[in-house]
């Protein structure tokens, strides 16, 4: 016999077999419960993490981290402001823009747009858009020559491909003999692009900077910067810091403020989705002090015996707990290595599921993503293991208490 004898003796109680099946049975199934419960709450954190990073890359390769510009007007001392803030310890990339509400028409067909004056080499520091080209070339994009690149739905419902003609209908008027008309001008389709978002892929295009500022009628001015900066996570206090570096007056926006119910609305879908796969666990945890009262009952005599001999009702509360705390430490581990193996291969094991079925769970045409992504986190990992192991040592504290209270003679009245 090792010691301590608690420890010893609840180990014992944990393995054996001999004088109630039933009672291992309940056992075995407290333990399933845990590892089941774990397992379904990494995978779908896991999985909920894979959403949220697949979204967000997809929105900061069309949007930037943070942009500045001028609350007063237009920004005519770019050029200036450029090369400053490129200086900054905190960017990676910047580049001017020119942000203009529009609207687009092809015939009878028409649709409002957001679109945006770029200088394509600048634009490749601050976002993604060759990367989602899937025609023509940003490159395109040249002063003067009034071209449009526009995302792949916005092109579909024009009903317009490379090399149509579709009219831009800005909100500046321009004066004629027969009243105030809105401002129109006729561009030329060089490219379509596919981000992933619906969002930008109905809503949004792309001209050059010098085109779009003249039909914007901002001269050499521009919309603002738009910036790159060294961690996104810290976008809302970098932007800041910047903007207090350079002096002056700047309105700044980071990426959080452009979507900022968007991700709220993920973030407390996480928080209830835990929340409620946690109470799988807890049942689990609760099966544990069902168990341990019927092993109570089942080990009254032993109990007494052990008083007798002179343990200490905290000896015998203690050997109580370690039994039901191996249950649940067996069963966290358990969860723990099935969890993070399906989370590795969520992604091929659906994909077999929908191969071998002829199903598809995500229908591109209806979700921003068509395939399901994972992201094991290590401290989800370790809150889970971490709630559902102290989840279980406080299940067993009633059932302990109530054997530290067994009176022996009592117990061994009719023995």
């Amino acid at each position: 016999m090792f010691r301590p004898l608690s420890l010893f003796v609840g180990l014992r109680y944990t393995r054996a077999k001999r004088r109630n099946h039933f009672i291992s049975f309940i056992s075995l199934i407290s333990m399933l419960g845990i590892m089941l419960g774990i397992v379904a709450l990494i995978v779908v954190l896991s999985v909920m993490n894979g959403f949220h990073t697949e979204i967000q890359a997809r929105i900061l390769g069309m949007a930037s981290h943070a942009t500045l510009s001028d609350p007063y007007g237009d920004m005519s001392d770019w050029p200036d402001l450029l090369e400053r803030v490129r200086k900054h310890e905190s960017v990676i990339g910047a580049a001017p823009f020119v942000e203009l509400q529009a609207m687009l028409a092809n015939g009878s067909d028409v649709s409002g747009a957001q679109l945006r004056g770029i200088l394509p080499r600048e634009e490749d520091q601050v976002a993604e858009l060759r990367r989602d080209m899937i025609q023509g070339d940003m490159d395109d994009l040249v002063a003067g020559k009034f071209r449009v690149i526009l995302g792949r739905e916005l092109a579909a419902y024009l009903g317009v491909g490379v090399g149509d003609r579709v009219t831009v209908v800005t909100p500046q008027v321009s004066a004629t003999p027969i009243g105030i008309m809105p401002r129109l001008k006729a561009c030329t389709v060089s490219g379509l692009f596919a981000a992933g978002m619906s969002d930008y892929d109905r809503h949004a295009g792309f001209l050059h900077l010098e085109d779009a500022a003249k039909l914007m009628r901002l001269g050499s001015g521009v919309t603002g910067v738009r910036l790159k900066l060294t961690d996104l996570f810290e976008a809302p206090r970098l932007v800041r810091d910047i903007a207090y570096d350079l002096g002056g007056t700047y309105r700044v926006i980071d990426w959080t403020q452009h979507h900022r119910n968007f991700f709220a609305a993920l973030r407390t879908e996480k928080r209830m989705m835990s929340i409620i796969l946690f109470l799988i666990v807890a049942v689990a945890a609760f099966n544990i002090v069902s168990t341990l009262v019927m092993v109570v009952t089942d080990k009254r005599p032993d109990i007494a015996i052990l008083r007798t001999l002179g343990a200490s009702p905290a000896r015998i509360m203690a050997i109580f707990m370690v039994q039901g705390t191996t249950i649940g430490a067996v069963g966290t581990l358990l969860g723990i290595g099935g969890g993070i193996a399906l989370a590795l291969n969520v992604e091929p094991i659906v994909a077999g599921i929908e191969g071998l079925f002829g199903v598809h769970f995500l229908d591109p045409n209806i979700y921003y993503i068509s395939k399901l992504p994972s992201d094991l986190r290590a401290r989800d990992i370790a809150w889970v293991a971490a709630g559902a192991f102290l989840m279980s040592v406080l299940a067993t504290l009633y059932p302990a208490w109530r054997a530290a209270r067994t009176d022996p003679a009592e117990a061994l009245r009719y023995e």
